[in-house]
């Protein structure tokens, strides 16, 4: 039978719910404000009974971890929503992604507690995998040269800002980094409001300490997972909920 959650919205808030979804193939060249408007479409194709704001011009209540930047690709994104009803998880997944184009997917629709921060505030770390393009490897050794950069006790940069220029340690924000046989780096990154590290920015730290030139568009860079953190420990943004 069929799950329904709902709640009578004059004694109670609306349900927080939390969307895992993938983005991939050409819709990686879609931008953070056309993946807003994207699924704001969606969520009223699929007929989902989300809440809006009050005012003058309501809008969806609905709000997105960490902005994924143009030309990645992602298995690991998130966005909050608030609705007044919901069917169960496997339904609402069913009913979301027949309305989904080609190159998005959503892995999974979690209930939240009704105290639970949105996934913006609580976002700590995310996973990403790295490549090279093909025939922009450097000449050199990759592995070896990358595990001796890594095993630096400090990796410094010069990071930009629209504003200005500063010299940083981002050691501490590499929480885990490696590379397999293929050549291919696996990356644990600090990423929210307080610290926020990109791979590229790890990338050009490399080919810095390696003495190679980090050619542009050379490097294929996919976001695995976000993190929240909770009692000192990273995991993933979907744990906080369960399956309605």
């Amino acid at each position: 039978m069929q799950a329904v959650v709902q709640q009578d919205l004059e004694e109670v808030c609306a349900l927080k719910i939390r969307i895992k979804f993938a983005k991939n193939g050409s819709m990686k060249f879609i931008g953070h404000l056309d993946i807003m408007r994207y699924f704001q479409k969606v969520m009223r194709r699929a007929e989902v009974d989300i809440a809006y704001s009050e005012g003058f011009s309501p809008h969806q209540i609905m709000s997105f971890a960490a902005p994924l930047g143009v030309g990645l690709t992602s298995r690991g994104e998130y966005l909050d929503i608030e609705v007044h009803s919901t069917d169960s998880s496997a339904e609402m997944l069913k009913r979301i992604n027949d309305t989904m184009v080609e190159g998005m997917e959503v892995l999974s629709y979690r209930l939240l507690p009704d105290s639970s921060k949105n996934a913006m505030s609580l976002v700590a770390g995310a996973d990403y995998v790295v490549k090279f393009r093909d025939g922009y490897e450097p000449d050199i050794d990759i592995r070896e040269k990358f595990n001796e950069f890594i095993k630096q006790s400090s990796i410094e940069i010069l990071k930009k800002t629209k504003k200005s220029e500063m010299l940083v340690d981002i050691r501490p924000m590499i929480y885990k980094a490696y590379i397999d046989d293929d050549n291919t780096f696996f990356m644990k990154l600090a990423t929210g409001s307080a610290n926020n590290l990109k791979p590229e920015l790890v990338m050009q730290a490399f080919s810095d300490y390696a003495d190679f030139e980090l050619k542009e568009f050379s490097l294929i860079v996919e976001r695995l997972e976000i993190y929240g953190m909770l009692e000192d420990k990273l995991i993933p943004l979907e744990d906080f909920g369960e399956d309605t």
